[in-house]
C-alpha cells in the first residue's frame, strides 16, 4: 500500500509581530496568521494591549513600557520558545498554508537559518521590487539550499531558526529599526547560516496608512548603516559608509549625526567579521 506524504504543519511555529500605535491594522490583520500569535507592543500609546486582548483573547500580548525597536522581536521570539519564528508587522500577513510551507522548507534545509519569502504589496499584489532582486542574488542559489543565498532579508518576510536566531543574539538594542537585519545577517554568515530567498512561499504586505515620510525613513536606515558598519566592519569599509552618508544628501547625514550618541555602545559590541563574509559582502555592493 502506498503511503500518502504527511502535510506540512504549523507544529512548532510561532508568529511573532512588533507594533506601536497600529491599533485597527492589528485587528485587521492579527486574525489572518495560521499558527500561535506573540504580539510584543513597542509601548503604544492608542490602546493596542487593551483592545487586542478583547477582541483576540487567543493572541499573547507582551506590552513594553517603551520602543525598544526591533528588539521587541527578540524579545517575542523568547517568548515563542517554538523550533521557528515567522515575523510579521502589524499590516502584513503570511499567505495562507505558507507558514507551513516555509517550516516544511526549513527542516528541509538544516543550515539555513532564515527563509525569505516572496513579498506581494498591495490589493494589487504586485510583487516587491526587492524580491526580483534577491532573486537574482550574485552569491547564486548552491545545491545545498531552496533558493538563492542573501546576506540580509525583509524582516517582515522572513522566518527564522530559533536556535540561530538566538545564538547570535537576535536583534540587537544598538540598531533598533529600521536596518536592523543587516547585522543579524552578517553574524549568522560569519556563524555558518545561511539565508534564503524562497520564491514558493508567499507574504501579503498592504502598507499601513500611518506611515514615516521618506526622507525620515532614510535617515533612520543610514543611523544604522553606520551602527551596523561600527560593530561589524574593517575601518575602510566603516569609512566608507561615513563618505557615503556624507555624499547622499540631508537625510542620510542626518542618520549619521543620529548616530553618535549611540556610538559608545556600538564600539563596545565591535567584532570584525570574517574575511569570507566580508568578500560576499563587497559582492553585494558591487
Amino acid at each position: 500500500m502506498t503511503r500518502t506524504p504527511a502535510l506540512p504543519t504549523t507544529d512548532g511555529v510561532t508568529v511573532v509581530v512588533m507594533s506601536r500605535d497600529r491599533r485597527e491594522d492589528l485587528l485587521a490583520t492579527l486574525p489572518r496568521h495560521e499558527a500561535p500569535v506573540v504580539l510584543v507592543d513597542n509601548g503604544s500609546a492608542d490602546g493596542t494591549v487593551d483592545a487586542v486582548r478583547a477582541a483576540l483573547p487567543e493572541v499573547t500580548v507582551v506590552p513594553l513600557a517603551g520602543n525598544a525597536g526591533a528588539r521587541a522581536r527578540t524579545i517575542g521570539v523568547g517568548v515563542a520558545g517554538t523550533e521557528f519564528v515567522a515575523f510579521a508587522d502589524d499590516d502584513s500577513w503570511w499567505a495562507p498554508g505558507n507558514l507551513a510551507r516555509a517550516a516544511a522548507v526549513m527542516r528541509a534545509h538544516p543550515r539555513l537559518a532564515v527563509l525569505n519569502a516572496r513579498v506581494l504589496v498591495g490589493p494589487e499584489e504586485r510583487l516587491d521590487p526587492l524580491c526580483a532582486e534577491l532573486a537574482t542574488s550574485p552569491l547564486g542559489t548552491p545545491a545545498h539550499l531552496p533558493g538563492p543565498r542573501l546576506l540580509g532579508f525583509i524582516g517582515c518576510a522572513a522566518m527564522v531558526r530559533t536556535e540561530a536566531f538566538l545564538a547570535v543574539g537576535g536583534f540587537d538594542p544598538v540598531v533598533r529599526f529600521p536596518g536592523e537585519e543587516e547585522r543579524l545577517s552578517l553574524d549568522l554568515a560569519a556563524a555558518g547560516w545561511d539565508i534564503a530567498y524562497v520564491d514558493s512561499v508567499t507574504v501579503h504586505h498592504h502598507p499601513s496608512t500611518r506611515r514615516h515620510d521618506p526622507a525620515a525613513r532614510r535617515t533612520a536606515v543610514w543611523r544604522s548603516k553606520v551602527l551596523t558598519a561600527v560593530m561589524r566592519l574593517p575601518l575602510r569599509d566603516l569609512a566608507g559608509t561615513v563618505a557615503a552618508a556624507l555624499r547622499a544628501g540631508a537625510p542620510e547625514r542626518r542618520g549619521l549625526w543620529r548616530a553618535v550618541p549611540d556610538l559608545p555602545a556600538a564600539v563596545r559590541r565591535r567584532r570584525r567579521l570574517p574575511g569570507l563574509v566580508l568578500a560576499d559582502r563587497r559582492l553585494l555592493a558591487g
